[in-house]
């Protein structure tokens, strides 16, 4: 048995990818696509039809020349969503603009619209989760939404304050990134390449998996951002794992026994209370890393959002 197979025995597999050959060959539960993995299948010549469909939708619908763009972004980013969930029994995950991140009511909304774009194409909600960076702001949208069971995926999650709040807002999903936070120890010098054992984005999944089974916290985790196969295997046993096309391929093609390395604990303990906001921004503030890739995340996301709508403006 290959190594993707054996671990499919262990977690859910999630494609992070918006690429559908790569979806049909691997044939994960769920999808996750970004701004950046939506940007880059917009370039492609391949779907070029999706992006004159979202074009034609725009102008039809009318309004001002940013409104178009954006109705215009919104549509191919739902438009490429269906695509994907053709292919696959689950989930696909959209991501709301990153520029939205600081503001509960903006994103209630632009959740809301996605989620109604999709309905209009005959997609049920609970095939999609909404997408949303890990603010404050946005685990309090998270907490909203859920109650018009729109269900959201908490991605650029790096510190266990952010975990903690997520899961007492009863988030469904939480995306806490290996890789990036790995890159950042990497460029602090903070951390030998050679030992995967002492690998701080491996280290953070693990202590957000001991503290959710701990307190028997519903929130699913789904390892997320990962630079080797070594990182997704070591985290064998999480809810659930997105992987890229690339990994995946890896993954296949080595046959390497594997073991489960993570297990829910047999005693549970009672929760602790909820953090306050202000206890979340200071608990949060005390990792210079994750301060840092949270707020290079969300500009970097910004800024493929702001690419894709300069393609639109070209066209509308």
């Amino acid at each position: 048995m290959n190594q993707l197979n054996a671990l499919k025995q262990f977690s859910i597999i999630v494609a992070d990818t918006s690429d559908i050959e790569s979806i049909c060959k691997y044939k994960p539960e769920d999808a996750t696509t970004n701004p950046s993995l939506i940007l880059q299948a917009v370039s492609s010549s391949i779907n070029q039809y999706f992006v004159d469909q979202a074009v034609e939708y725009a102008k039809k619908k009318g309004g001002l020349y940013k409104e178009k763009i954006i109705n215009a972004s919104d549509k191919i980013l739902v438009d490429l969503g269906i695509e994907i969930l053709k292919k696959i029994p689950g989930y696909v995950s959209s991501e709301v603009d990153a520029r939205l991140s600081f503001s509960t009511e903006e994103c209630i909304l632009k959740a809301r619209k996605l989620i109604h774009l999709y309905e209009e194409e005959g997609i049920s909600r609970n095939r999609v989760l909404i997408k949303l960076a890990a603010t404050w702001e946005c685990i309090k949208a998270a907490e909203e939404l859920k109650k018009d069971n729109i269900l959201c995926n908490l991605t650029l999650l790096f510190s266990l304050a952010q975990a903690r709040a997520c899961a007492e807002s009863n988030v469904f999903l939480i995306s806490p990134f290996v890789g990036r936070i790995y890159d950042w120890y990497v460029s602090q010098n903070l951390l030998s390449k050679s030992f995967i054992g002492k690998d701080p984005g491996v280290i953070s999944v693990c202590k957000i998996y001991e503290y959710y089974k701990k307190y028997d916290y519903k929130t699913i985790i789904m390892g997320a951002s990962f630079r080797n196969i070594e990182q997704i295997l070591y985290l064998s046993g999480c809810d659930r794992l997105t992987i890229s096309p690339v990994l995946l391929k890896e993954l296949e093609s080595n046959t390497r026994k594997i073991e489960r390395h993570l297990n829910p604990p047999s005693v549970i303990s009672v929760a602790p209370l909820p953090l306050s906001e202000e206890e979340f921004r200071w608990e949060h503030n005390q990792d210079p890393m994750a301060v840092q890739k949270l707020s290079e995340g969300i500009r970097n996301f910004g800024k493929d959002q702001l690419s894709l709508e300069k393609i639109f403006s070209k066209k509308i």
